[in-house]
């Protein structure tokens, strides 16, 4: 009895001694976020074009979706520096609330990209007006190449519960090349060519899990302009989070979309002159090549 006397004023005790601590997190009004990342197959008929549009939210809580009043993208065809040919991808939101804006299908023409003209000297230009502000972003087709194998490693890299994965692909020798690989849940990496320009390059990518035999793993390799890179690769390094890189952006990364409302100046689009005043995201229309592989 005695025994548990003393059991009992301890855990007292220790609850009594329990304090609260409040602790304050950063907090902004919410930024429109842009998920416009346009990962095109060449070989299919048309970019699968697809614009996701949310809110920021503070620590902890995931963005929520937003609509806009109007979502468009116009493309520009270049020839010494003088537009030539013009078109318009109008987009509408696919479910009233959603977020998500792909090419009008009640429209008067068809609205759909063809990638067939993809090998013209093109500039996308991707324009949304959200709650009575304009936002502009700009950005040209970046080609990749294919993967040339997968294979399964047995090397470890922290732990025996590490899964690797042996990626090999030959770089194009004609341009320099920056690549985006997306390795399925929301893994991510970048590389450039620097080291292996022209060359075939391996490396090893670590999954710190072991997978179920048979499980299929799928991996894209996709092209990137050194811009897009380099947003890449401090939006990689600075997100941990599982509900993927423009989910809750954990830092103010600034990506290529910019608002322009109060803009006068046709020539200028970086909104220099008003540097608290920006949304989040960024828009791409990237080449992607995909392969399987079933781990063993």
């Amino acid at each position: 009895m005695k025994k548990y006397i003393y059991l009992l004023a301890f855990l007292v005790l220790n609850v009594a001694c329990e304090e609260v601590i409040d602790v304050e997190l950063p907090t902004e009004e919410p930024r429109l976020v842009v998920d416009a990342l346009i990962r095109v197959d060449i070989d299919e008929p048309y970019i699968p074009v697809e614009v996701k549009l949310s809110l920021s939210s503070d620590f902890f809580n995931n963005n929520t979706p937003t609509s806009a009043e109007s979502v468009l993208i116009q493309y520009d065809e270049y020839e010494d520096g003088i537009i030539i040919n013009s078109g318009f991808s109008n987009l509408a939101e696919e479910i009233p609330g959603s977020g998500i804006y792909t090419p009008d299908p009640n429209f008067s023409s068809d609205q759909r990209i063809p990638t067939s003209i993809l090998d013209r000297n093109l500039v996308f230009n991707l324009l949304i007006r959200h709650e009575g502000r304009l936002y502009l972003a700009v950005t040209e087709y970046v080609p990749s190449v294919p993967i040339d194998s997968l294979i399964q490693g047995d090397g470890t890299l922290f732990s025996d519960d590490d899964t690797e994965i042996i990626v090999t692909f030959t770089d194009d020798p004609e341009r320099d090349s920056f690549y985006l690989i997306d390795f399925s849940f929301s893994e991510f990496l970048v590389t450039e060519d620097k080291f292996y320009k022209g060359q075939q390059f391996s490396f090893s990518y670590f999954y710190d899990q072991l997978f179920e035999p048979n499980t299929e793993i799928e991996i894209g390799l996709m092209g990137a302009d050194q811009n897009f890179y380099n947003y890449m690769d401090l939006l990689i390094e600075q997100t941990t989070n599982d509900a993927g890189i423009f989910s809750t952006p954990v830092a103010t990364v600034r990506g290529n979309v910019f608002d322009i409302t109060d803009i006068d100046n046709i020539d200028i689009s970086d909104n220099v002159g008003q540097p608290n005043v920006f949304p989040l995201g960024y828009f791409a229309i990237v080449q992607e090549y995909k392969d399987t592989l079933v781990i063993q």
